[in-house]
């Protein structure tokens, strides 16, 4: 039930914490820094030991709870706390493991001569070292007393504070305030424990602070709401004014602004600086930091640093020039990419030949497709953070590409033949061809090139700054020529035909004969013989890689003439069905009808003209139908002829 109790007072009560300005501390406990484990401190009842896990009743100066046999703190409950309150890892804290009975960690007599009517803020950081995971309604959560008395022992004020567990290690402030009585201008202040030990109530204190606490003190570079640090750069006069604004609380308040030059002498009072504006130049040529701030006492208090209250410091920061290293000069080629590269800020702008709009701020500096008019002269600005430049030059040289002359782009030769290919330049020290294949020497500007098929080689030059450039040849390789006069044309006599000849690797061609051809030069002349014929196509280059031959046979069917009468009465006249030119047609099959569809002559071929007769017997007179089969893929003929005695 005490810890159920406990914990109730301290949810029930209210932050007791200064609201206004503070003051320089009067005391101001940080336990120093260094390595484990700090000495004996000589202001406590607790038993000093030397250990990362003090037993109940015992406390430790470190600067970790991690023990470095163990990995981690020796309990697993504890936290494991690297740091101090401020974050420094080689700062101390006292690290507790308190008593079973109450106890004091901590006492301090303050026998200062203290302002009357001032009011003090005592303060301190705790961490609970109980992980929040490890505590329960069992586990005693530490209850920090915060204690000031006056020289006699009488208690003047106090107030408790239970410190919660948390999940993650977290220093918390606590602190209480007081009003010095008239009577009183020396107090003691004390922490102590007012939990039981044993489960629990481990914990970590760090920056035990007392100082007076006043009225809110605003202040600003011109009004009380600007007050971002200011910078100039060395060398530089400017000039500021200070604005502040002193809160309600004192009765007769008296100001004095105060100085801070970083250079070991603290907070030093300016002096006839006291009202709440202040104007001033800096003019140095040194880095310097200056901390400027106020400070406000009632009338009577205001000669006591420890009596008075300050606003947040204001800063006015003098910068040094950026230090920018040189930058060696850069060399590259036409064509190519240069890189300029500056240090030492925040921000670079490039001058010189190259630099436009789009690449003055940038850094490195890349400067693509190198011109020869890119070579001259660069700077570069550089601005530090600060805002403070300073200028670094170099200077850029271009070497030319080679100039790479071509006499011939393209060269043609026949499959098994070779040629010269050729290049020049008069800046170029070497060359170097690709593919080599069928040169016999890639490294010479005039190789003899014997590629087995077309090949175009690119040839790279080089001068003697490095610089590169590149030229194409190709090597056209031909095959021996190949002939096709096409397949087997059939035509009547009269008709013409176009032959479909072909070639490849050849531009020159010739038929042979020549008879009935419109052009017998061109691959596909137009053909009208009288006779059947075979024509021969001869195909050839200018290059001289051989002649191929093709022939193609055109058949020449002869025009068939049918008359439609014929009188076999004996006469010697017309007594024969003389169809003219189907003997040519060997093949050809002749069929006769009477007008009943019944077939009364066949001949296959016609040797023999047709008499008008049916096996022997002469027909009568009458009309007959006749259909013609040539056997040639033509249409077949059909019609009527009339036999007349």
């Amino acid at each position: 039930m005490a810890f159920v109790l406990a914990f109730t007072r301290a949810n029930a009560q209210t932050a007791d914490v200064c609201k206004g300005s503070l003051g320089d501390p009067v005391v101001n406990e940080t336990f120093g820094a260094g390595s484990n484990f700090g000495g004996a401190l000589p202001y406590t009842s607790m038993f000093y030991v030397s250990s990362f896990c003090p037993d109940d009743g015992s406390y430790t100066i470190a600067n970790s709870t991690a023990d470095p046999n163990l990995g981690g703190s020796c309990h697993t409950s504890w936290h494991t706390v690297t740091h101090d309150h401020t974050g420094d890892p080689n700062g101390y804290f006292m690290f507790i493991n308190a008593s079973f009975a109450k106890s004091v960690f901590y006492t301090q007599p303050i026998n200062l001569q203290l302002c009357q009517k001032t009011t003090y803020e005592f303060s301190a950081y705790v961490l609970n070292l109980i992980k929040l995971s490890a505590s329960n309604d069992q586990t005693i959560q530490p209850d920090i007393k915060f204690t000031i008395k006056a020289p006699d022992g009488t208690i003047l004020k106090s107030s408790e504070n239970i410190v919660p567990p948390t999940a993650d290690p977290e220093w918390q402030k606590f602190s209480l305030f007081f009003t010095t009585p008239a009577n009183v201008n020396s107090v003691i202040v004390e922490l102590s424990n007012e939990a039981p030990g044993g489960n629990g109530n481990d914990l970590l204190l760090d920056d035990i602070q007392f100082r007076a606490c006043g009225p809110v003190i605003q202040t600003g570079f011109s009004t009380i709401t600007a007050n971002q640090p200011q910078n100039q750069c060395v060398g530089d006069s400017r000039n500021y004014t200070l604005k502040a604004q002193v809160g309600d609380g004192y009765t007769d308040p008296s100001l004095q602004w105060q100085i801070n030059k970083s250079d070991g002498n603290g907070w030093l009072d300016i002096a006839g600086q006291t009202t709440d504006t202040y104007n001033f130049t800096i003019s140095d040529n040194t880095a310097k930091i200056y901390q400027y701030r106020l400070s406000a006492a009632e009338q009577s208090n205001i000669g006591s640093p420890d009596c008075r209250v300050s606003s947040s410091p204001l800063s006015v920061t003098v910068n040094a020039f950026p230090v920018v290293p040189d930058i060696p000069p850069v060399e590259g080629c036409e064509g190519g990419t240069l890189i300029l590269t500056a240090s030492g800020g925040v921000a670079f702008e490039w001058t010189g030949p190259a630099i436009t709009v789009a690449n003055k701020n940038q850094n490195p500096l890349i400067i693509n497709a190198a011109t020869l008019a890119a070579a001259g002269n660069y700077a570069v600005t550089v601005t530090n953070a600060a805002g403070c430049t300073a200028t670094k030059n170099t200077t850029v040289t271009v070497d030319a590409r080679p100039v790479i002359t071509v006499p011939s782009a393209v060269y043609t030769i026949c499959k098994g033949a070779n040629t010269n290919i050729n290049v020049s330049s008069p800046t170029g020290i070497s060359y170097q061809w690709a593919p080599t294949t069928g040169l016999n020497d890639p490294t010479s500007p005039t190789p003899t090139a014997s590629p087995a098929d077309t090949t175009i080689y690119t040839v790279i030059v080089t001068t003697d700054k490095g610089c590169i450039d590149s030229a194409k040849v190709t090597v056209n390789v031909l095959p021996p020529p190949v002939a096709n006069a096409g397949t087997p044309r059939p035509i009547f006599e009269g008709q013409s035909i176009t032959l479909n000849g072909t070639a490849q690797s050849a531009n020159v061609y010739s038929w042979t004969p020549t008879t009935g051809l419109s052009d017998p030069t061109i691959l596909n002349p137009i053909a009208n013989p009288t006779d059947d014929i075979t024509y021969t196509l001869h195909a050839s280059s200018t290059y001289n890689c051989g002649v191929a031959e093709s022939s193609v046979f055109v058949r020449v069917f002869k025009k068939i003439v049918i008359p439609n009468s014929f009188s076999p009465n004996g006469d010697g006249t017309n007594d024969f069905w003389d169809i003219e030119a189907l003997i040519t047609y060997p093949q050809s099959l002749l069929t006769v009808f009477n007008r009943y569809g019944q077939a009364v002559y066949k001949s296959i071929g016609y040797a023999k003209p047709w008499r008008g007769t049916y096996n022997g017997i002469p027909l009568p007179t009458g009309t007959y139908y006749y259909i013609i089969d040539l056997k040639n893929g033509a249409p077949k003929l059909s019609g009527w002829v009339l036999l007349v005695k």
